[in-house]
């Protein structure tokens, strides 16, 4: 039975392309043709430690669109184009909040007027003008039961706090608030004191 003569040049081309290609690897020597360059080595590469690695946003490319920032609050229209929802609502009732500290007077100017005086020893009335008296401010006190607050002839304007200062240079009172409402203590015994317009 002779074989298909396809078959025959097929198994001696497969013979003649197997010994054209030793290599190295079989134990021949390398086949090259005449105008293939000469081999050499390329050096080894080292790896060189590299410092540390900063990220950063790239700035977008001018004119490409912009990607929204998953991690930016909601706002303008989601992917359908839809306003977003508005947030769940909450059960209860709101968390009571403190109420806001007074602001502070920015000025001596602020303080200067008549004062309603309230103690746990009843109520008077002092008046803290914009007359100089040495280094301190010219008060004066009216119908006030307290000794130290009958003797106030003096007063001053530091660091936010009203000192009221009486006969002899000594702090009576020492007060913190707004220019229509102050609230402290008294020097001697520590009892509160407010004064409102």
């Amino acid at each position: 039975m002779t074989k298909p003569i396809w078959l025959t040049m097929a198994v001696m081309c497969s013979a003649l392309a197997l010994g054209a290609c030793s290599s190295t690897r079989l134990g021949g020597p390398p086949i090259r043709g005449a105008a293939a360059a000469p081999i050499t080595e390329a050096p080894p590469v080292e790896a060189v430690p590299s410092g540390p690695i900063e990220a950063s946003p790239l700035p977008p490319i001018a004119g490409a669109p912009t990607v929204p920032d998953p991690m930016a609050p909601p706002g303008g229209t989601d992917i359908a184009g839809l306003p977003p929802a508005p947030p769940p609502p909450t059960f209860g009732s709101p968390a009571p909040t403190a109420p806001a500290p007074a602001p502070t007077p920015s000025s001596r100017t602020a303080m200067v007027g008549n004062w309603n005086v309230q103690t746990s020893g009843g109520s008077c009335r002092v008046q803290l003008s914009s007359s100089p008296a040495l280094d301190l401010y010219r008060a004066s006190a009216s119908g006030c039961s307290n000794q130290d607050l009958s003797k106030v002839n003096a007063w001053d304007y530091r660091d936010g706090e009203v000192y009221l200062y009486q006969t002899g240079g000594s702090v009576a009172a020492r007060l913190r608030g707004s220019s229509s409402s102050l609230s402290g203590v008294l020097a001697k015994s520590g009892a509160p004191v407010t004064l409102s317009r």
